[in-house]
């Protein structure tokens, strides 16, 4: 019997021929049907195929009653339901590597314009019929120091070519090692804050996650050298944008190319207004190879997936309910929590991570291992760690996993993570009670208890009198609140605090934690 696939959303001919021309398959080509109508299309499709026109929300999912696989022909999956698909035992697969070129050469083309000023002297001659050379000097990058945040597919790339422009180039991305970046002759920024203060150009490629979201703002572009010229071909938002506006404005910043936005679509943004702002409608995969590259690779991976031959990208794990004893399920997103909670203890990078297990949990510590793995990492890779993909992104990275059974400490059941890095290592033990009351039980040899969810402060200290008036009138004159405060000691001198705040915390903040003659070491996190 063939197996149905369905095309949701346009996507080039030549990927749709390889459906077409499979003889086990038969399709259903839907991307000109209006969207109120493909829903009833649904009921016996096997796999989908869909771009960011169609949602795949409740209602899909409830009309995909057969569906075991999507295919997101592109990068960015926010119209798909991701928690959703996972409970009903579909996996759901991106394109995340196809555009990676058209990506590179956007950035080029931004970065060129920005010296060049090149939009505005094509303007000026076409629509205007003015020759004036005078009034277009640029700057050369030949020299130059090119700042980049994120050195992974596209970030490195963007260095290789800049490179041979003659520029000089200062990569900063903590979650790389060293060597990936000295090795290609460039020098590897160990803070973000030698990117702002010693670049003439800065471009950025990291992933959209709640650690890059807005991490350039007023307080970064400061720093930076007078008449700097900044890049944004990734995600909208990683630079503030109000603060590119005040940049701008003040002449802090020379030239500003942009192809992504917050909001898109951004016909009447503000940015658009400036002269020195060059801009494109998120192009950075809108070449024909990018979209044929696209299409195949989206259509291949459907073939697969409808055969059950492989499911390269799966962005999730299919988790069916009831195929697990009730237990376990809760273990898994606390698993993948206290991982995310230990990498922001230490972020240098991540040399291994290890899982051990007490208790009836035990037989699931394979798979707890790679939520873990997922969790330690999603924070840095955002989409492109997965749950399926999770074993080789560790491996390439050189990341050691191992799980190991320990007997009882008390717990009925309890699993541990430990983060090996650089520098050091965190360990974060947690149980379930009850049903699913989850809790942190156990932070670098400290006895605590605290629910994996908030804001909050890890304070190591001295364990003498006056601690916590100390730290709460720190607090306090900040005017940051305070919502717990969980305390434990390790008996050889020294305390742990986990404090819940209501508000993000600041670098001055910690800046001022860190001065306490009784402070050890602070860290802010978040859950």
């Amino acid at each position: 019997m063939k197996k149905k696939i369905i095309v949701c959303d346009a996507i080039l001919d030549k990927g749709v021929q390889l459906l077409r021309e499979a003889e086990d398959i038969e399709l259903i080509e839907a991307a000109k049907v209006p969207k109120d109508k493909l829903l009833a299309m649904l009921e016996d499709v096997e796999v989908a195929i869909t771009r960011s026109s169609t949602d795949v929300d409740d209602a899909f999912l409830k009309h995909a009653k057969k569906l075991k696989a999507l295919v997101r022909a592109g990068v960015g999956v926010d119209n798909v339901d991701i928690p959703n698909c996972s409970k009903q035992g579909v996996i759901v697969m991106n394109v995340p590597t196809a555009n990676t070129i058209a990506a590179v050469e956007l950035t080029m083309a931004h970065l060129i314009t920005s010296a060049r000023s090149f939009v505005n002297a094509h303007n000026f001659l076409k629509i205007e019929r003015k020759w004036e050379r005078e009034k277009w000097y640029g700057i050369e990058l030949k020299g130059k120091t090119l700042g980049i945040i994120g050195f992974g597919n596209i970030g490195s790339r963007v260095a290789i070519r800049a490179k041979a422009f003659g520029m000089k180039i200062l990569a900063y991305d903590p979650y790389i090692g060293a060597s990936k970046i000295t090795d290609l002759g460039m020098k590897q920024a160990k803070h973000l804050d030698e990117i702002l203060t010693q670049s003439d150009f800065i471009t950025i490629h990291t992933p959209k996650t709640k650690e890059t979201n807005g991490m350039i703002g007023s307080k970064e572009i400061a720093k930076m050298k007078d008449k700097v010229r900044l890049i944004n071909c990734a995600r909208g938002g990683l630079y503030t944008e109000d603060a590119l506006c005040e940049g701008l404005k003040s002449g802090k910043i020379a030239w500003l190319g942009i192809d992504v936005f917050d909001k898109e679509p951004a016909i009447n943004h503000p940015l658009l207004d400036f002269e020195n702002v060059s801009v494109t409608s998120h192009l950075g995969a809108n070449t024909l190879e990018s979209q044929e590259n696209i299409a195949i690779e989206a259509c291949e991976q459907a073939l697969n997936a409808a055969r059950g031959v492989a499911y390269p990208n799966a962005l999730n794990l299919p988790i069916k309910t009831e195929d697990l004893p009730p237990f376990v399920e809760p273990y898994i997103e606390l698993i993948s929590k206290m991982a995310f909670l230990a990498v922001q203890i230490d972020k240098s990078p991540v040399k291994s991570i290890k899982i051990e297990a007490e208790g009836n949990i035990s037989d699931y510590a394979n798979s707890m291992l790679t939520f873990a793995t997922v969790g330690a990492l999603s924070g840095i890779l955002g989409e492109n760690i997965n749950y399926v993909n999770a074993e080789f992104v560790a491996k390439e990275k050189g990341i050691e996993l191992s799980c190991e059974t320990l007997p009882n400490s008390g717990y009925n059941n309890k699993l541990s993570v430990k983060i090996t890095t650089d520098n050091s290592s965190v360990i974060v033990s947690g149980t379930v009670f009850n049903e699913n009351e989850q809790r942190i039980v156990g932070l670098n040899g400290f006895k605590t208890d605290f629910k994996p969810k908030g804001k909050m402060l890890i304070f190591k200290n001295k364990d003498i009198p006056g601690v916590i008036s100390k730290i709460s009138s720190t607090l306090a004159a900040q005017n940051i609140n305070i919502a717990d405060f969980r305390l434990g000691r390790d008996g050889f001198g020294y305390a742990l605090a986990v404090v819940l705040v209501d508000e993000v915390i600041s670098k001055e903040v910690l800046d001022e934690l860190n001065k306490l003659e009784v402070c050890v070491f602070v860290q802010y996190v978040e859950i």
